[in-house]
């Protein structure tokens, strides 16, 4: 009876240690994935900053490309047919005044083609800056409408939301347009805040001549910041030009500014 009892007790004390032994490897375990979940934390947050960084850089205009800038004079500038041997969607380059607005612009069989997809054709989530594709590439157009990512740094087309604010409106009103065998000028004249369903802002195609001030009468109902022009080219005010972004204060919100275009001598 006696070496039952001890027989019992030894085999509950074997039961209770393997217990704590199967706790103790338990917890073990539990500090390994909890240390490796911490490691992979780390590197997805060191990954995606890094990925952040390689996003933005990219978003600004590399000191490669910006070679091909075109410059005021046409027989001291690089052409755009040099930058076009490299991708022949290249039509203008785009200069704001006094922004980080500075780039090349490209025109694609569809307006999806340069969204995610820089100069070189290389996938980038900045994409490029790029006119809409039922515009001429020559800028002939009584309405041009060009797009262009919302960067936080101000990149791409980031800038254009501070002409929602009147004091930058006011004190950044000038840009120009370099094509192949002219120079055109402009004059930003509004900022407006819609939505990507506006249909009289985003058909550029639906704007002649003849009806270019029902464009301008929705551009001012509609304007966050409203000026009249300073100056008129040789045509008078017959081609606008706006510059789309995406704007975060509202679900599918888009901030356009808008400028109208005018030929100079080179």
């Amino acid at each position: 009876m006696i070496n039952e009892t001890t027989e019992g007790q030894e085999a509950g004390e074997q039961r209770e240690e393997l217990f704590f032994k199967v706790i103790k490897a338990g917890n073990k375990i539990l500090e390994i994935l909890a240390a490796l979940f911490i490691i992979l934390m780390l590197l997805y947050g060191a990954y995606s900053l890094w990925d952040t960084c390689q996003i933005n850089r990219r978003a600004f205009i590399s000191g490669e490309l910006m070679k091909y800038k075109p410059a005021g004079k046409m027989d001291e500038s690089p052409s755009l047919q040099e930058l076009q041997k490299i991708n022949p969607d290249v039509c203008a380059w785009l200069t704001v005044d006094g922004t980080k607005i500075d780039y090349p612009v490209v025109q694609g069989e569809t307006n999806l083609e340069y969204i995610n997809q820089d100069i070189y054709g290389e996938f980038a989530l900045s994409g490029s800056i790029f006119l809409d594709s039922r515009n001429d590439r020559k800028f002939i157009d009584s309405y041009s409408l060009l797009y262009g990512h919302h960067m936080d740094n101000g990149a791409m087309f980031g800038d254009v939301m501070n002409y929602k604010e009147k004091e930058y409106f006011e004190s950044h009103k000038t840009g120009t347009l370099y094509l192949n065998e002219q120079l055109e000028k402009i004059q930003w004249f509004a900022c407006v805040e819609t939505d990507a369903y506006d249909e009289v802002i985003y058909n550029p195609q639906d704007y002649k001549k003849e009806n270019l001030e029902e464009l301008m009468e929705y551009i001012k109902a509609h304007a966050v910041q409203y000026r009249l022009p300073e100056k008129k080219g040789k045509e008078g005010w017959n081609r606008i030009i706006g510059l789309s972004t995406c704007s975060n204060d509202q679900t599918n919100g888009r901030v356009i500014l808008y400028g109208f275009l005018y030929d100079v001598d080179r």
